[in-house]
């Protein structure tokens, strides 16, 4: 029997897998055949977005694959072009006609986009789409403590903040704020670009003592804290072993190791300038 992902509950009711495939950044060929493979595995969260251009990819990948709709958890994305209440729901319609569904369990704010400020607006139209009941939670992607601390003074709570996340960049302050108001963490690109700390000696000691691969272990760490990961993959047995993480834990002593490798640098992109 496929190996299955225990769930994370979010705000409003929802159960949120915690381990996504990840899908940036393969064309729409690519997606469908990686969508199709890790749903065969046992994956029933996906991730994509508008801006990924392979959400057509991610409906075929579905349909192909057999598995029921009401079994899978999808996550997409919106582009700043769609930061207000109207737009939100836009968004929402282009992207179920892309993916080939009616519904959608998580939307977000794909980046905050400040120098336009209409993200509260982007948010309160995703508020306003889960009272209806046509997505099934909401959240953000890269907003700071900022821009969160702007939409919950308007009112609203993000369910999830997708976010830059790994050993080497543990984003404390944003975990800690996140922490207190109930906020679920996803991890994009949890095993690195480039990923250079799988080979330090915290993550390879502890992929020894477990019989697991480095990515394995750092994949664990995440998940052992309650954050949820969507590592990108298109190889089956990648998506296989990926999924093979609930089996062992981490010794306190291993995670704070491994949490010891942030370097204290700035992730990739700054929310403050950069977005979609």
């Amino acid at each position: 029997m496929p190996l299955r992902a225990p769930t994370l509950p979010l705000a409003g009711g929802s159960q949120m897998p915690v381990l996504a495939l990840g899908t940036w950044p393969m064309n729409d060929a690519e997606t469908a055949a990686a969508v199709a493979s890790a749903l065969t595995s046992g994956y029933r969260h996906i991730d994509t977005a508008e801006n990924y251009g392979n959400e057509r990819g991610v409906g075929e990948g579905i349909r192909n694959s057999g598995i029921p709709r009401e079994e899978i958890f999808l996550t997409t994305k919106f582009n700043r072009a769609h930061h207000s209440v109207d737009g939100a729901r836009t968004a929402f319609e282009a992207s179920c006609h892309r993916l080939g569904v009616t519904e959608i369990d998580l939307l977000l704010v794909h980046w905050p986009n400040p120098d336009q400020d209409r993200y509260v607006d982007a948010v309160r139209g995703l508020a306003a789409l889960r009272a209806e009941g046509r997505i099934g939670a909401f959240g953000v992607s890269n907003f700071t403590p900022r821009h969160l601390a702007r939409v919950v003074d308007a009112g609203f709570l993000p369910e999830v903040n997708q976010i830059q996340l790994d050993p080497e960049h543990t984003r404390p302050e944003l975990q800690r704020v996140h922490h207190e108001l109930g906020i679920v963490t996803t991890a994009y690109s949890p095993l690195g670009r480039g990923g250079a700390f799988l080979t330090s000696p915290a993550v390879l000691t502890a992929a020894a003592e477990h019989g697991k691969t480095p990515a394995q272990v750092v994949l664990r760490w995440h998940v052992q804290q309650g954050i949820a990961a969507a590592p990108k993959s298109s190889d089956p047995a990648r998506q296989r072993e990926n999924l093979d993480i609930f089996d062992f834990s981490l010794t306190p002593a291993q995670m704070q190791a491994i949490s010891a490798l942030d370097v204290g640098a700035a992730t990739h992109h700054d929310p403050e300038v950069f977005g979609h």
